[in-house]
């Protein structure tokens, strides 16, 4: 409402100068055309002003600002440049040289193009510092985390943000983006679905007003030539950030680099219940196992449980007794032994201590 407001007050002022202008004593006898077509113009003026503020609907504030900065600085050293070209513009009878004007113009030209490219090119590491004091753009978290093709498409990065686990500043490049894009574009079915629930996990992130994410258009010149993956790398070693991926090999790639990297798969496994030998818990056998008398069931988060004796259970919810727990990079494993002498329904040990803390809940 309030751009609103501001517009139409733009509007108006605009018809009071052209009002102003058709009846003022100053332009009454200038030839500058007729009274109407003077007023058209000034509001035909305004109206373009406005239409190009609504077709732009996203301002971004670092490029405006660059601008702003830039012009001011290229105005100043404008100032600069021309005291020092002074004595080389005067003629020989002390008066100023007739090309002065001309000579500052094209210098102002030149030095505000050349400032606002520079900070436009260099946004990303703007710091403006004054001794004992330092501007520097303020960046959520210690430190941003640079996204990976993979872990978008997975989907399982916006409900950690979203369970604020991940509190730092999210960076997606462009080249990701680009590739994300291509995968979309896939002639092949599966790769198509993939590309575009990639496309859908980015607007997600986007349109939620507590995650800080940014696309990251710069490609650094060491960049020109690499693999997606390398320039993944260097971009979070430039920015001291950390990678976020579920890629095994873009895992070890970064580590070889001394770039720190969040693994989503490995944050999955973390989570995931701790059995210890001589536990209970109850689980479906579903299939027969590769070993003789062997069944395999699964926990809701996928752990894989071999049951020694299960066979004969295929399609049962029995109770089992954990033997041993190994981890493995594709995942943990539990193996366990079907207890005949423990009835399915009982609650012993840890699933006792998780009803009781439902129950609590439920009450509360």
């Amino acid at each position: 409402m309030s751009l609103w407001i501001l517009r139409a007050a733009f509007l108006a002022v605009a018809v009071g100068v052209g009002v102003y202008l058709i009846t003022s004593p100053e332009y009454k006898d200038d030839p500058i055309g007729s009274p109407l077509a003077v007023f058209g113009a000034v509001v035909t003026l305004a109206l373009v002003v406005i239409g190009i503020d609504l077709s732009v609907a996203r301002k971004r504030l670092e490029i405006i600002t660059c601008v702003y900065f830039g012009i001011l600085i290229g105005l100043f050293l404008t100032y600069i440049v021309g005291l020092a070209l002074t004595p080389l513009l005067i003629t020989d009878t002390n008066a100023p040289s007739p090309y002065a004007g001309s000579v500052q113009l094209v210098l102002g030209i030149v030095l505000c193009y050349v400032c606002i490219s520079l900070l436009l090119q260099t946004r990303d590491d703007f710091r403006f510092i004054i001794p004992y004091v330092e501007f520097a753009k303020e960046v959520k978290g210690l430190r941003p985390y640079v996204l990976d093709t993979s872990v978008v498409i997975d989907g399982r990065i916006a409900d950690v943000v979203e369970a604020n686990v991940l509190d730092n500043q999210l960076i997606m490049p462009r080249f990701v983006l680009a590739e994300l894009q291509a995968i979309a574009d896939s002639n092949d079915r599966l790769r198509r679905s993939r590309g575009r629930r990639g496309l859908d996990i980015l607007n997600r992130l986007r349109n939620n007003d507590r995650v800080d994410l940014k696309i990251h258009d710069r490609e650094l010149p060491e960049m020109a030539g690499q693999a997606v993956d390398m320039k993944l790398v260097l971009l979070a070693k430039h920015l001291d950030g950390k990678v976020v991926t579920g890629d095994y090999n873009l895992n070890k790639v970064a580590r070889l680099h001394n770039v720190p990297v969040i693994n989503l798969n490995d944050l999955a496994n973390a989570l995931k219940p701790v059995f210890l030998p001589g536990e209970q818990f109850e689980v479906r056998i579903v299939k027969p196992g590769e070993e003789h008398g062997q069944g395999v069931g699964y926990l809701d988060d996928g752990t894989m449980i071999v049951v020694e004796g299960g066979r004969d259970h295929i399609s049962e919810t029995v109770r089992i007794t954990v033997t041993s727990v190994l981890q493995t990079s594709a995942g943990r494993m539990i193996f366990g032994r079907y207890d005949e002498t423990v009835k399915p329904g009982r609650s012993t040990g840890r699933q006792a201590a998780h009803a009781g803390a439902k129950e609590t809940d439920e009450a509360s």
